[in-house]
């Protein structure tokens, strides 16, 4: 859970930042267009979760099948809604998927079967669409930087923010110790370099290429990533 809330203003910023130089002038801006997509996007997909679990729990649709299909097009409508009004379409999918999921709905399990299938082909068709992406050629010269920036956030980056967000918690530090080495790893970053590629970002070959290093050294390190559902 904790990965969807803070991939959506990662996404607000990477492409505001791709889109265009940001001076110290139009910081409250961004801050500001932040918290209305958040902001949005929240309530968009909430609303909507809400709405549809209470409409699927009292209509009789003519097959079982049509249910998992319902709750798909639920969180595709919320992610189509929130875009419209220019909010955050990545967090109102997955605060619907996330209250959708956890709703008494008809036929459940088939649901949850459907969707964990359609996470695993979605996590499939991204990574082969992502790898025809990268150039091989560039990939030699980043992999000295993409040892040092894994090395960075393994070492560093993962464990302070580990440390500052389970302050007061009273976790073990054994516990803190694998949080700060679990989860360092998916496509989430790879998608978010391609950001920069359409934006014709001077060096956007390179961030590509540093970036897809880095995810698949710690995914072979760390094991395969989860489905994305």
């Amino acid at each position: 859970a904790g990965s969807g809330f803070n991939d959506a203003p990662v996404v607000i910023v990477v492409v505001a930042l791709s889109a265009a130089p940001v001076g110290a002038g139009h910081l409250p801006v961004l801050a500001a267009q932040m918290v209305y997509e958040l902001a949005a996007g929240a309530v968009i997909g909430l609303t909507l979760g809400r709405l549809g679990a209470y409409t699927l729990r009292r209509i009789a649709l003519p097959a079982s099948g049509l249910y998992p299909i319902a709750v798909l097009s639920l969180a595709v409508g919320a992610y189509g809604a929130t875009n419209l009004l220019h909010g955050s379409g990545f967090l109102a999918t997955f605060v619907c998927a996330v209250v959708l999921g956890n709703a008494r709905l008809p036929h459940r399990p088939a649901t949850r079967g459907f969707a964990e299938g359609v996470g695993w082909l979605a996590q499939i068709g991204l990574f082969i669409m992502l790898g025809l992406l990268v150039s091989p050629d560039t990939l030699p010269a980043q992999i000295v930087p993409a040892l040092v920036a894994g090395g960075v956030l393994v070492l560093v980056a993962r464990p302070l923010s580990v440390i500052v967000s389970t302050a007061g918690f009273g976790l073990p530090w054994g516990e803190r110790a694998f949080l700060s080495w679990a989860g360092l790893r998916g496509a989430v970053p790879i998608v978010l370099a391609t950001v920069p590629m359409q934006a014709d970002v001077p060096g956007d070959d390179r961030l590509f290429a540093l970036v897809f290093l880095v995810v698949v050294m710690f995914t072979l390190v760390q094991g395969p990533t989860l489905p994305i559902v």
